[in-house]
């Protein structure tokens, strides 16, 4: 019962100060970090994950919660005296698209980082949910990858298509410029304690290889504080710009939707679109961010006619990617030109390349516990690409997930193969979850 109370308290907490920042759009808060106390923390240690990879120091949840009121207790005290060290941010590379060809930087900190930067996160989340447009939806409270894309559609279908800037911004955690971060950030918060632990969190360095380096640029991928830091610097680089500045200009209708760094400008008129992505650059560069010359484009986005059909441009020249979905033009059942959604050709390989790295590793697992997992998988996929006008390739996944399985299974032992008919028998024991459509409403 008494946690839950402190969870009502700090609801009311937070409130408060969401109301306070919407009255006052202009202010600048000063006194945010008093609300940062024991109780807070304890809240802030609840929502973080417990599971993921240990950072420098190597101390686990485990061993934390062991001493759990002790160490948040030294923590408050050193994080409000300014004592708090920021050690730092461990890195490893990610696979990018499932194969070790291409990886990401991904940042590790330290479990107390991970809890101080949750409670910070807590205090300047309702500063900025009052400021943040309409048009972004990545890493913010009930905005979720599903509401963009509806939106993106619903958008394209009112304008009849367009002309799309599929918006790739090069290495934009690595770009970030910290000055500008922190002039942006001076805008709206100016209290000393939060901004000293942010100061210190871009200047602790990174761990590579036992190696510590100090970047100058950018803010580490992967740590709880990152999400609305790239938040705040793409609102202020893009989003407020293309509202305010950009669209009053325009001669025909336009709109954006972002996601974290991905984002798709649509513009009515191919003139708009043009004079747009040839300022586009400048703006970027001021905050020194780049476009990727090769993944930025202006794509051809619309409405097919007759006169169209006839001189049909390739697909990809007629198509974009947006959170792994390809967005097109084609016929409903009813015969109606309407933006369809289909998993993007790179996503769908990585996926069924993930499942079949699984199936070979986990093949002498118990047949019922590989069914148990591989359940899961497919349920997983179908919650994120359980769109509309996707079943074929949900179909095509659900088939292929089998043939994996059968090949894998195949290859335990040198007994007699699974042929397909006994394998069947084995479906009808152990059904993997057909394919189904999860997101009706928001793509509607």
């Amino acid at each position: 019962m008494s946690r839950t109370l402190d969870r009502e308290t700090i609801s009311t907490k937070q409130q408060k100060i969401a109301n306070l920042a919407r009255k006052a759009p202009s202010m600048v808060l000063t006194t945010l970090a008093h609300h940062i106390d024991l109780m807070w923390l304890e809240e802030a240690y609840r929502r973080t994950r417990k599971d993921g990879a240990v950072g420098v120091d190597g101390v686990t949840a485990e061993a934390y919660e062991a001493h759990l009121h002790a160490n948040l207790s030294d923590l408050l005290e050193r994080f409000k005296s300014g004592r708090y060290r920021a050690p730092p941010v461990r890195r490893v590379h990610i696979p990018k698209d499932g194969t070790t060809k291409k990886t990401r930087p991904i940042g590790i900190p330290t479990l107390e980082d991970k809890i101080l930067q949750r409670a910070i996160l807590m205090v300047l989340e309702p500063v900025y949910e009052q400021d943040f447009l309409d048009c972004s939806y990545g890493f913010r409270p009930e905005r979720s990858a599903h509401q963009a894309l509806g939106v993106l559609r619903n958008g394209l279908m009112d304008m009849h298509g367009g002309w799309v800037i599929d918006l790739d911004i090069q290495d934009f955690f690595g770009s970030m410029e910290r000055s500008h971060l922190n002039a942006f950030l001076d805008r709206r918060v100016r209290d000393g304690v939060i901004r000293r632990a942010l100061g210190k969190w871009m200047q602790a360095g990174v761990m590579e290889a036992g190696v510590i380096s100090y970047p100058e640029r950018g803010s580490p991928q992967g740590g709880v504080i990152s999400p609305v830091a790239s938040n705040l610097y793409l609102h202020e680089v893009l989003d407020t710009w293309f509202e305010h500045e950009v669209k009053p200009r325009l001669r025909g209708r336009a709109f954006l939707v972002r996601f974290a760094d991905d984002a798709t400008l649509a513009f009515e008129r191919k003139d708009d679109a043009r004079r747009v992505l040839e300022v586009l650059p400048k703006r970027l560069a001021r905050f020194g961010l780049t476009l990727h010359p090769e993944k930025t484009r202006l794509v051809d986005f619309c409405r097919p006619s007759r006169r169209r059909q006839q001189a049909a441009l390739p697909q990809r020249e007629r198509s974009f990617d947006l959170l792994g979905l390809t967005h097109y033009w084609g016929r409903s059942r009813k015969g109606y030109w309407v933006v369809k959604c289909k998993t993007a050709k790179d996503r769908f390989s990585r996926a069924v390349r993930r499942l079949g790295q699984w199936c070979r590793r986990y093949r002498h697992l118990p047949v019922a516990a590989q069914h148990r997992a591989l359940s899961r998988k497919l349920r997983g996929h179908y919650a994120y690409y359980g769109v509309i006008g996707n079943s074929g390739a949900l179909s095509r996944f659900l088939y292929t997930a089998r043939r994996c399985w059968r090949k894998w299974l195949n290859r335990r032992s040198h007994a007699k193969r699974l042929n397909w008919s006994a394998f069947e028998r084995l479906l009808q024991r152990y059904p993997l979850p057909p394919a189904r459509i999860v997101h009706r409403a928001a793509v509607t």
